[in-house]
């Protein structure tokens, strides 16, 4: 039997039967027959497993390592899953009650129609060596002896550690569809292009949370909370609000509350480009203040924000190919899915900004028809600041980064192939090179 001691540089390691012994002493465990234990699996790595449909109530789970795994239909009513790794996982269905779930990675997981009523979501620590810092109770004094904190990507994100002291939960772009989190604790949760769709969340609190670019349309929001929120592009269609605490969470600039000029420039800019430059006229918004505003899915095109401030906007899904974005400030915007080929984004700051998925390759050049020439242009990120910006799966191919601050960004499965890298600043894990 692997040990499942918990030291600053292993991890537990499971062979199929090993597993199969851990999982057969939790059930008789369970049911209160000899030979069984309470399953230990804290720290193991268990990626891709197949735990579906067990019953682990009640199983320590402290920091494995479960992405990718099949969970769906699974009891972990009461399991401790402090710290756990279960991106891109299937929890679908899974019973997931009271569970302590601070400081986990969630992103991608998909919760559709499971049970986190009463789930404890907020932020938490794993110190070297596993332990978890809860920052209260019977492990506080194990996490103030701990000589230095594990800093996770979602701690570089919002550029240091949240007021609690722990990794903010991460479920950016999990599928929560019709769960229930009904007095489920959110607070400071990272819950960016998130689909809440339907969801229970009466009674929740998201003091704090991270909603922009998340969908909770249709969710039941009685009593819930949404003190200081990030709101920037959260989809609330058919939500009842009236007894939420909504007051000062952070809203999105509909287009339609900004100047005239504003709205009549990217109205005539979306009309150049629809006709190949025959109507309307290219958009001049250089200096523009589009902060927070709502810009999902606009075409922007070839338009030329440079030194716009476009801080905290919501640009997911935006067409920005061969954009001049050059100087514009992006902190905190979400990018995510977007469209930004061939784009001048040099010396932009985008620090904590969401490049999930972003298209940042060569746009391909076209004549005055709209016909491919075989010529492309590369995008330009030279000098750009994007400390602690999320890049993972971002297409980067032959993109300038030449003298960008890439320090602390999360460029897991991003394709640097083709990239200029001369004097760049790269985060302390090597990206994947296409």
């Amino acid at each position: 039997m692997p040990t499942t001691s918990l030291t600053a540089s292993t991890v537990s390691f499971f062979r199929p039967d090993q597993l199969a012994e851990v999982l057969d002493r939790h059930a008789r465990w369970i049911k209160g027959q000899p030979g069984g234990a309470r399953a230990n699996l804290a720290m193991a790595d268990l990626e891709g497993a197949d735990l579906s449909q067990r019953d682990l109530r009640g199983a320590r789970l402290v920091g494995a390592r479960l992405a990718r795994g099949r969970l769906n239909g699974t009891n972990l009513a009461g399991a401790d899953l402090f710290g756990v790794d279960l991106r891109d996982a299937d929890i679908s269905r899974a019973n997931l009650m009271q569970t302590d779930l601070r400081g986990a990675r969630l992103r991608a997981a998909d919760f559709s129609n499971a049970n986190l009523k009463g789930a404890d979501l907020r932020a938490g620590t794993l110190e070297p060596g596993g332990t978890a810092r809860r920052g209260a109770g019977p492990d506080a004094q194990d996490a103030e002896s701990a000589r230095q904190i594990h800093k996770a990507a979602l701690a570089r994100l919002q550029n240091g550690l949240t007021a609690e002291g722990g990794i903010p939960t991460d479920l950016t772009g999990a599928v929560l569809r019709g769960a229930n989190l009904a007095d489920a604790d959110l607070s400071g949760a990272v819950l960016q292009n998130a689909d809440l769709s339907g969801a229970v969340l009466n009674g929740a609190d998201l003091t704090g949370a991270r909603l922009n670019g998340a969908n909770l349309s249709g969710a039941a929001l009685d009593g819930t909370r949404f003190d200081k929120a990030d709101m920037v592009g959260t989809r609330m269609a058919d939500c009842d609000l009236s007894s939420t605490r909504i007051a000062t969470a952070q809203m999105t600039r509909p287009i339609d509350s900004m100047g005239s000029e504003i709205q009549r420039a990217i109205f005539d800019h979306e009309r150049w480009i629809d006709s190949f430059g025959q109507r309307g006229q290219r958009a001049d918004l250089d200096g523009t203040d589009l902060s927070r505003a709502d810009l999902r899915n606009v075409n922007l095109s070839a338009a030329s924000l440079r030194g716009a401030n476009l801080s905290a906007a919501a640009l997911t899904g935006a067409r920005l190919m061969m954009t001049d974005l050059s100087g514009a400030n992006l902190e905190g915007a979400n990018l995510m899915g977007a469209d930004l080929s061939g784009a001048n984004l040099s010396y932009a700051v985008l620090t904590g900004a969401d490049l999930t998925r972003v298209r940042l390759g060569p746009a391909a050049i076209k004549d005055p028809s709209g016909r491919p020439t075989g010529r492309s242009w590369a995008a330009n990120l030279m000098g750009a600041d994007l400390r602690g910006a999320l890049m993972v799966g971002t297409c980067l191919v032959q993109a300038n980064l030449s003298d960008a601050n890439l320090d602390s960004a999360d460029m897991d499965g991003a394709d640097l192939a083709g990239a200029k890298l001369q004097r760049a600043m790269l985060p302390g894990r090597p990206p994947r090179r296409g």
